[in-house]
């Protein structure tokens, strides 16, 4: 039976799935995250006074503290009190988001989604039903986008997770102050989607790329100097073989 080769099938599966991720992944603000605890011995903090009707807090011995967590992602970051409702985002500001290697993450991720969504448009129209056979060359430049768009968010969450640590920090300017509460950060859910979904582009991707590859469509044992058409009707011993190394596509 005739089928759409599994390359095609393969490509035109993962290749939506990881776009769906490296978006999702893109729009939220667990790329990093870190753990501050915060105390609050002032008589007048407004911590203290915006936490006390909900019992939050940790007691260290005499002192009173917070947990907080901070939340940073590509264009928002996020500052919640754990185990609370507490929480507040905000675009991202200052010398985070003037870093270039987070510029760098946004533009690569930005580019990687648009010529993920354009090698998708090329692979569905390459691969519709309306000739015998799909449409091998446009199938292969949609591939060809989706692989690039998978190269391109692996190297922004490369380059982002290197310097996970390092991205809106100066050095040269670091506080060195007891009081100011030290975030230890460390990778966050979004970045595995990212890299979930930038694989499944690059494989997706290849998928459609090979598929570029014709069917091998066999000349008729009756008339060996007469080619037979791509769908193989026009020699009743070929049409009859079940075992046909050539495919159409299944509306």
């Amino acid at each position: 039976m005739m089928h759409t080769p599994a390359s095609m099938v393969m490509g035109i599966v993962f290749a939506p799935l990881g776009l769906v991720l490296v978006f999702t992944a893109a729009i939220t603000p667990q790329w990093r995250e870190g753990q501050a605890r915060l105390s609050m011995t002032g008589p007048g903090s407004l911590l203290r006074s915006s936490t006390k009707g909900q019992g939050i807090g940790v007691r260290s011995g005499s002192v009173e503290a917070l947990l907080l967590v901070r939340s940073d992602g590509l264009w928002e970051s996020c500052l919640q009190v754990e185990h609370s409702e507490l929480k507040q985002c905000w675009p991202v500001a200052g010398p985070y988001q003037r870093d270039p290697r987070v510029r760098l993450a946004q533009g690569l991720v930005l580019t990687s989604l648009f010529l993920c969504g354009t090698g998708i448009v090329l692979a569905c129209i390459g691969v519709r039903c309306w000739t015998d056979l799909p449409l091998r060359g446009v199938t292969a430049s949609g591939g060809l986008l989706v692989v690039t768009a998978g190269l391109l968010s692996l190297t922004a969450l490369g380059v982002y997770t290197h310097n996970l640590r390092r991205l809106g920090t100066d050095p040269s300017q670091r506080i060195n102050n007891p009081r100011f509460p030290h975030l230890s950060l460390h990778p966050a859910g979004s970045l595995y989607f990212g890299w979930l979904g930038s694989c499944l582009q690059v494989l997706g991707g290849s998928g459609l790329l090979f598929s570029f590859k014709r069917p091998r469509c066999p000349t008729c044992p009756s008339g060996p100097e007469l080619p037979v058409c791509p769908a193989c009707r026009s020699c009743p011993e070929i049409t009859n073989k079940t075992d046909m190394d050539v495919y159409e596509v299944s509306c």
